[in-house]
């Protein structure tokens, strides 16, 4: 078995099996004379619910064999279940500034790579904000000037102190001047980048796009992904904080669960789970429950289960909708089966144990107590012991084989 003996199916077919591909029964597979191979049929087929296969009609068989065993129940509760994004991964884009939408350039489903345009505002604010740049700009050149005339300054006092053509004092003044100088050519660098910084908030890091004025604020995606809402109307007046467009990762997804209060006493955080998609049915995939609500809905009387994939679901995408199976907290051990094993003979549930018999194989209907049913494993309440090998693939032909001995020889 795996990690969860309920999700996986040990197709162990028995040694003795290995050299038959068998599947389909022939007509002179049991009998009083077998063709092909009835040298090798025991008088042990004989007995009630039995049939014993010569080794060409086990070879046409190709049955599939598995193993009665015995583990840990877990009861599993099956549900319907939603493929969502997981929250964390949705980041809702909204407004920097007021101002007047323009354009939206997204739809719902639309992949989008960071950096990328999503929402174009025409605004004022990035009319006030290039405005402060130029002036920043233009004070950084004008104390820029002043600080090269006062360096300039200092060092001609200095080199007249040398000569003595001027006083300590008139140094002292100069470098005082330069020193001022300094300090306002770094005030407006700082301002300068203040209004930098101010200007690519609202536009973005990123050249600007075409057919964009340079006085429109650019919102745009700060990570890859899939638009999943779309709030923005073209037109609308907005305000900071104003919710634009939701962006979120596709290739994070959950499960949403829905249980019954009572089914939902068993399962953990860690609690396995195991699902197909409605749209790819038979396709099973895994994942693991990561929360189970603490209070219970009061309108549905039910217990929110989100559940996280584990491996590869593809085809899988948000807001599709899916069959699940939760399992619960493991029990005292039980003999199971699969339960394509089990099968009903007139009334009675068997299971068709197969083992070797000269060449061929013998099969035998064993009466079986059916007990609980979790995923494709049923519970067997006596009748067969752990480590019995069973039909399971093409059981229904080996019934049959069964059923025309039990009516003395006229097939079902």
């Amino acid at each position: 078995m795996t990690v969860s003996p309920l999700f996986s199916r040990r197709p162990s077919v028995l040694p003795l099996l290995a050299a038959l591909p068998g599947v389909l029964l022939a007509t002179g597979a049991c009998g009083d004379t077998p063709q092909g191979g009835a040298a090798d049929v025991p008088a042990a087929a004989a007995a009630p619910d039995t049939a014993t296969l010569s080794a060409e009609a086990a070879a046409i068989a190709e049955f599939t064999v598995d193993t009665a065993r015995q583990q840990p129940w877990r009861t599993a509760v099956r549900a319907p279940a939603r493929v969502m994004l997981d929250p964390a991964a949705l980041q809702t884009i909204g407004s920097i500034t007021e101002g007047r939408i323009k354009e939206v350039r997204v739809r719902v489903g639309d992949r989008v790579a960071a950096g990328q345009v999503l929402v174009v505002i025409h605004s004022h604010e990035i009319m006030d904000a290039r405005g402060a740049l130029a002036q920043a700009e233009a004070h950084v050149r004008a104390a820029t000037a002043t600080h090269r005339q006062a360096v300039a300054a200092a060092e001609r006092a200095a080199r007249l102190l040398a000569a003595k053509a001027v006083a300590q004092a008139d140094l002292e003044r100069a470098d005082v001047a330069r020193t001022v100088a300094a300090a306002a050519l770094e005030g407006a660098q700082a301002e300068q980048g203040r209004a930098e910084a101010l200007v690519e908030h609202l536009v973005g890091e990123g050249p600007l796009p075409p057919g964009v004025d340079p006085h429109d604020v650019l919102i745009r995606a700060a990570a890859p992904g899939v638009v999943t809402a779309r709030d923005a109307q073209p037109g609308t007046v907005v305000l900071p904080g104003v919710p634009l467009v939701t962006v979120g990762d596709p290739g994070r997804l959950q499960l949403q669960l829905a249980l019954p209060s009572e089914a939902a006493a068993g399962v953990r955080a860690g609690s396995g789970v195991r699902y197909e998609l409605t749209d790819a049915p038979g396709r099973w995939h895994e994942a693991v429950v990561t929360r189970v609500a603490p209070t219970v809905d009061t309108l549905t009387r039910t217990v929110e289960v989100l559940a996280r994939p584990t491996g590869s679901a593809s085809g899988a995408r948000a807001e599709a909708y899916a069959q699940a199976e939760v399992l619960g907290v493991a029990e005292a051990p039980v003999v199971v089966v699969p339960a394509a094993a089990v099968q009903a003979m007139e009334g009675d549930s068997v299971v068709i144990a197969v083992e070797p018999r000269g060449a061929g194989v013998f099969l035998r209907a064993l009466p079986v107590r059916v007990g609980r049913r979790a995923g494709p494993l049923v519970e067997l309440r006596g009748g067969v012991p752990a480590g019995t090998a069973v039909i399971v693939g093409r059981a229904a032909i080996a019934k049959a084989e069964l059923l025309k001995r039990r009516g003395g020889g006229a097939a079902e």
